[in-house]
């Protein structure tokens, strides 16, 4: 048997248990970790809340989409990890939890230097970061990238991310607190954000009038028309997140005066081959960076899995800078 966090209904946060449940079994191709830490995220919040569903083959009722662990298991097949190695890696869900059965593919070791707790704010928030500002929206050198929420967990990582490649990244956040750490993670200048959610035209006034190239945005349709107005000539509008709605209007006349795109990624649900590439390029462009310490996850906070309904309730308050972590 294994123990896990498990979801007894839709709810506040005493829907939350930690139960035993049925250790998972290795696959063809997969390995079975022995999970030391998962990282909290949005996802697992709302999922409890009955929003997000785990998607097809991942627990219905066991959150968690980052994990970092050992390998204890080598199913048929698998070739890539031995028995003892670190590793960590994302999840549809079910990370919260003593054991997860995970293709080896899609997993990536952890560097020597790197405790699992640490390891365990990596994968979702660096690679969603990596994904959607490389891949997606073709970061390059000189470009300047409008990071919203910039405190959270996708927030710091992108910073550090946009900051290494010689690229210029511009923060939004309602805390001038979080907008001073930031500072410090290689952010070029932050803009605090209003009640009445204002920050394009602090945008322009940075960018020497230009606007945005990237705009990394997970608070959705609240900062929508903000956006637009922010982005450059084109300009690529990569929406990675909802927490301030999921339908806004869009004005037709700037996206085609802009020639600007407007694009969205998510990996949770992204079917086994996309993720493995990802964790493949990952461990190629990324891991390296991590390895030598020029990228650091941000922990704002390493508690007891016991103590997850508390940590529900902190990330639901935004006191939070960087990821929470929770360990067995």
């Amino acid at each position: 048997m294994s123990k896990a966090v498990v979801i007894r209904g839709a709810g506040d946060v005493d829907v939350l248990d930690i139960a035993e449940v049925a250790r998972p079994v290795a696959g063809a191709g997969e390995v079975l970790v022995e999970i030391a830490a998962a990282g909290l995220n949005r996802a697992d919040c709302l999922q409890r809340r009955g929003f997000y569903p785990a998607p097809a083959g991942a627990a219905a009722d066991v959150p968690g989409l980052e994990f970092a662990g050992t390998v204890v298991e080598l199913g048929a097949g698998a070739t890539r990890f031995a028995i003892g190695e670190r590793v960590m890696g994302i999840a549809g869900g079910g990370a919260m939890a003593t054991h997860i059965a995970a293709h080896e593919r899609t997993l990536v070791p952890v560097p020597a230097g790197l405790d699992l707790e640490r390891a365990a704010a990596v994968p979702e928030v660096f690679m969603t970061a990596y994904d959607a500002l490389f891949l997606q929206a073709g970061l390059t050198v000189g470009d300047e990238v409008v990071i919203h929420a910039a405190g959270s967990g996708v927030g710091t990582a992108a910073i550090q991310l946009v900051a290494r490649v010689g690229a210029r990244a511009i923060g939004t956040s309602r805390d001038e607190g979080k907008l001073e750490r930031c500072r410090a993670l290689g952010m070029a200048e932050g803009i605090l954000v209003d009640g009445e959610k204002r920050f394009a035209d602090a945008v322009r006034a940075l960018s020497g009038g230009q606007g945005a190239a990237i705009i990394l945005d997970s608070i959705g349709a609240a900062y929508l028309e903000e956006n637009m107005r922010a982005l450059a000539v084109g300009g690529r509008l990569v929406v990675i997140g909802l927490l301030g709605g999921a339908s806004g209007a869009l004005s037709l006349g700037l996206l085609l005066s802009r020639r600007a795109r407007v694009f969205g990624t998510v990996l949770r649900s992204r079917p086994l081959e996309e993720k493995a590439e990802l964790a493949q390029k990952f461990t190629a462009h990324v891991l390296p960076l991590l390895a030598d310490g020029r990228l650091v996850p941000v922990v704002d906070s390493v508690m007891p899995m016991a103590e997850v309904r508390e940590a529900h309730r902190r990330m639901e308050a935004n006191d939070t800078f960087g990821k929470i972590v929770l360990r067995w």
